[in-house]
Formats: C-alpha cells, structure tokens, sequence
C-alpha cells in the first residue's frame, strides 16, 4: 500500500508513521497486489488525539476516524473499524452473489485556503464511473457519508442518493 500520512497541528514523527504502517499493513491482504492508497491525517484538539483514514482501492473506497486521548489507542481503533467495514463489504458482496464487482468513483480531497471569508471550507473532485443503486448505497456507507454522487449504469446520468431520517435512502437524477 501507498501511504501519505500527514499531521495537522501536530508533528507526525518517525515512530508514529511506523506504528500506523504497521498497523495498517494487517489489513493489505483485503487489497488486490497493486496495493491501495492510504491517506492518513493526524490532528490534535486539546487533550483529543484525531486520526482520520481514507483508503482508496479499484473495486471500494473505505473512509474512518477516530478520536480518543492517546494516539496510538486510536490508531488500534482506527484500524479495527476498517476491517469491520471491509467484513461487512464483503458479506454484502457474498450474499448478492457477485462475482464481478464495478469499480466505484474515487474521490480526493483539496482543502481550501481558510484565511479568506468564504463558507466553503472543503472541495471534492470526483470522477465518475457507472454503477448501480445497491453499489452506491454499499459505497456511501464504507465512506460513512449520507449522500453519494454517482453516474447510474444503467441511465448514464448523474445521481445522488441520501440517507433519509426515517432510514431508507432517496434518489435524485439530475437531467
């Protein structure tokens, strides 16, 4: 796996890259031998250590944080939280029976200058490939979002699906 591992407020040092790549490389075999892109970002807010991981693969893409007071817990908690969503991933997969499952969009992140005075305060490129409703919906809960943007199959048009309140998901299809 490729990894980026950054800090934000706070200084990522050599042992705790390498305990989070160690820790992370438990979870390699879940990935094809091209491997998988991992970007990792460390922050601090008073006494809460954060770490928030997103793993970019060709057939899904896994999104977790965590926060608790020592760092190093929270990469152990980080890293079961993965495998749990990659369990229930392939559990889903299984029990649909599919043998050949599409490659989801793949997204990445730019954060914006916060010095100036607009809202937006994130910006997401995203690059759409074509997949079915269940995919999206399987992909917006490995990613912990409530909506997921993403081109129909089999209408080829641009669509969001969301989490409603009372827990069923809704579409939009954008003409």
């Amino acid at each position: 796996m490729k990894y980026n591992i950054r800090g934000n407020k706070i200084e990522v040092t050599d042992s705790i890259k390498d305990y989070l790549e160690e820790k992370l490389s438990k979870i390699e075999k879940y990935f094809d031998d091209e491997g998988a892109e991992v970007k990792a970002v460390i922050s601090t807010k008073g006494k809460d250590q954060k770490i928030e991981v997103t793993i970019w693969s060709g057939k899904y893409n896994i999104r977790v944080e965590e926060k608790n007071d020592d760092l190093y817990a929270a990469i152990d908690l980080i890293v079961d939280k993965i495998e749990r969503q990659i369990r229930k991933f392939k559990t889903k997969v299984i029990s649909k029976r599919v043998k050949d499952i599409p490659e989801a969009e793949m997204f990445f992140e730019e954060d914006l200058d916060t010095q100036n005075d607009l809202k937006v305060v994130r910006r997401k490129e995203l690059f759409l490939k074509p997949i079915d409703e269940e995919e999206a919906i399987t992909q917006m809960e490995l990613l912990g979002h409530s909506f997921f943007v993403f081109k129909d199959v089999d209408s080829n048009k641009t669509c969001v699906i969301y989490k409603r309140k009372d827990g069923d998901y809704g579409l939009i299809e954008v003409n």
